[in-house]
């Protein structure tokens, strides 16, 4: 048996310490590997998750206030150079869809907009309220001086009364061969009751400090002065609307013509009597402009708001009847 110095035994125990050590760094280096892969897959795994729950909650969160933005009449853009339509839709009147307060920040948004180069009055309504329609044309006169665009009225099925009165403001109008034009005039139109009561044996007692204070009351039989009084106020109202039309289309009107009886004509009939530029429709105007697209400005339904609105109406749809018939319309 061969005999081993002490020599050779010490080289060999540091040959093992060595290997020892070396094989101690390789695991802690291999651990350390691990753990900072194990940390780069712990904030990977946290990313993704984070970026999951935006996509859950922030996204939907999103959608719902670009939802309610758009119902409660907020549009967003225009972002190019467009043709700006302003709705006049459905009787004018407090509270509608068309009335003024609708309608007048939708004609001061589509002039203020620096990307808008026409506008566009889309109208497809009976009339309605003559204050209504005096604040919506003060505001297309005012904000068109201030701001100088051309203005097209559109006029779709029906453009009557206070909706032409509007139209007439425009720089040109437009309506289809089958469109209905014109109802110019005033209608005053309170019910009657007093003898419908009177077979219930009721009666109403009224006081009043002037003779024609309650002259459009329901209850009281109708007098010759009351009766009077209701016909020269319709006939002022008329007669101004008539004078209005003289002076805003006077060159185009033909000549003993009496535009004042509150009829209605098609549209190539009120184009020959001069209420009416062209025939038309709005998809030939805004398509006749090749280089600018249509951006509609409303008003718009204010999607389920309105529906609390609708139920109201409906509720008392009986009450707002009879008070809208004791108000002058211009319908």
């Amino acid at each position: 048996m061969e005999k081993i110095e002490p020599d050779e035994r010490d080289a060999g125990r540091d040959s093992l310490v060595l290997r020892l050590l070396e094989e101690m760094r390789e695991q802690r280096k291999a651990y350390r590997e691990e753990l900072l892969l194990g940390a780069g897959e712990r904030r990977t795994v946290h990313r993704w998750n984070m970026a999951l729950k935006a996509v859950l909650i922030i996204g939907p969160l999103a959608g719902a206030a670009m939802y309610f933005a758009t119902a409660t009449g907020f549009s967003f853009g225009p972002f190019g150079d467009v043709i700006g339509v302003v709705e006049i839709k459905g009787e004018i009147k407090d509270g509608a869809l068309a009335s003024a307060d609708k309608i007048v920040p939708a004609i001061e948004a589509a002039f203020k907009s620096s990307r808008v180069k026409q506008i566009v009055l889309k109208i497809d309504s009976p009339g309605g309220a003559p204050v209504e329609a005096e604040r919506i044309i003060s505001a297309l006169v005012t904000y068109k001086q201030k701001y100088p665009k051309p203005v097209t009225a559109v006029i779709g099925n029906l453009g009557a009364s206070a909706a032409y009165m509007a139209a007439m403001h425009a720089d040109r109008i437009v309506a289809g061969r089958y469109s209905l034009v014109g109802s110019i005039g005033a209608i005053l139109a309170p019910w009657q009751l007093d003898k419908a009561i009177g077979q219930l044996k009721v009666s109403q007692r009224v006081y009043t400090s002037g003779r024609l204070k309650a002259f459009l009351n329901p209850f009281t039989p109708l007098t010759e002065d009351s009766d009077a009084k209701a016909t020269e106020l319709v006939n002022k109202v008329g007669g101004a609307f008539v004078q209005d039309l003289q002076q805003q289309r006077g060159s185009h009107l033909k000549a003993d013509v009496d535009y004042g009886t509150g009829e209605v004509w098609s549209g190539m009939e009120a184009k020959a009597l001069g209420l009416v530029d062209e025939i038309g429709t709005i998809e030939t105007v805004v398509g006749a402009q090749t280089t600018l697209k249509e951006f509609n400005f409303g008003p718009r339904d204010e999607g389920f708001a309105s529906l609390g609105g609708r139920l109201v109406g409906a509720i008392f749809s009986a009450v707002s009847d009879a008070q809208t018939r004791s108000a002058i319309q211009l319908q």
